[in-house]
């Protein structure tokens, strides 16, 4: 009798603890819509930033391979970014506060963003100021847009000059040069011959100089083949900016058009700067000396 009870008690116990994993498991084994909870997934807004598609380097000019859009997060935006203006949000199947709190997020990057719907247009031609890493966003501060200033600064070479010298349609192969162009220099001087005589020499300044701009133009035009100015501002190191100068002083300066096959020929300084020498030589004929200036 003893015995029986015992049994009793381990039967009454194992049942015990089935029941209470049994009720355990149905608790935690409802599903979200059984328990009234829901587990919301919201991706960060996003919006399309302008970055470098490569390293572009100090003074080169940007051309549209050199730029893409690229998703940036829209809490992240910088004001001097270019956007195109559109910010992008992936909704969960169940819209949250959550969503609501993504939604002020856009708004506030879309008030922030000082460039919007600026695309890559607005920025072929510039020339880059300082360097741009890749996948760099394009910052205004980083790159020069044509007729800015310091836009000739970041075009030349190191070591190189930029030089204004005044030219006229006769002087400038009938307004064919154009910014980009190898030019030679010529300059056109009266000469004082030794019996008192003047006669006009024109000699080389300088060879194969490229052309920066024509008056304002830094690019040469999209229609039309000819560009007519009163300046053309060319690059020159120190030392041919001088011998420049000196021509210039003393006559009328001339460009002459070199062709495209001759950019990596010899450049720069030609010969003497100054007025032409001459020299005195004595020439017997018939027994007569006479005095002949020699001009080189």
């Amino acid at each position: 009798m003893k015995a029986s009870r015992y049994v009793v008690f381990a039967v009454a116990a194992v049942a015990a603890l089935l029941l209470a994993f049994l009720v355990r498991g149905l608790v935690g084994g409802k599903t979200p819509a059984e328990t009234g909870a829901s587990k919301v997934v919201v991706e960060a807004p996003t919006t399309k930033v302008l970055v470098a598609a490569r390293d572009l380097k100090v003074g080169q000019r940007i051309a549209e391979a050199d730029l893409v859009w690229k998703d940036w997060p829209a809490d992240a935006l910088n004001a001097a970014y270019y956007t195109d203006g559109v910010v992008e949000v992936a909704k969960s199947p169940e819209e949250t506060n959550q969503l609501a709190k993504a939604g002020e997020v856009v708004a506030e990057a879309a008030d922030a963003a000082i460039n919007p719907t600026r695309g890559k247009e607005n920025l072929l031609n510039a020339v880059v100021r300082e360097p741009i890493l890749q996948n760099e966003p394009i910052i205004d501060r980083k790159v020069v847009q044509a007729g800015q200033s310091g836009m000739m600064a970041v075009m030349l070479e190191p070591g190189k000059r930029a030089m204004a010298v005044p030219i006229s349609v006769e002087t400038t192969a009938g307004g064919f040069i154009l910014p980009g162009d190898r030019v030679d220099i010529l300059v056109s001087a009266e000469d004082r011959r030794a019996e008192g005589s003047n006669v006009m020499v024109t000699r080389q300044v300088l060879r194969n100089i490229k052309v920066l701009a024509i008056d304002q133009a830094v690019t040469a035009p999209t229609e039309g083949n000819a560009v007519v100015g009163a300046t053309a501002t060319v690059e020159v190191t120190p030392e041919e900016g001088q011998a420049l100068a000196q021509a210039r002083a003393q006559g009328t300066l001339a460009l002459m058009l070199r062709s495209y096959a001759d950019v990596n020929g010899p450049s720069g300084r030609v010969g003497n700067t100054g007025t032409a020498s001459t020299n005195t030589v004595t020439v017997v004929r018939n027994g007569q000396a006479s005095e002949v200036v020699v001009t080189r």
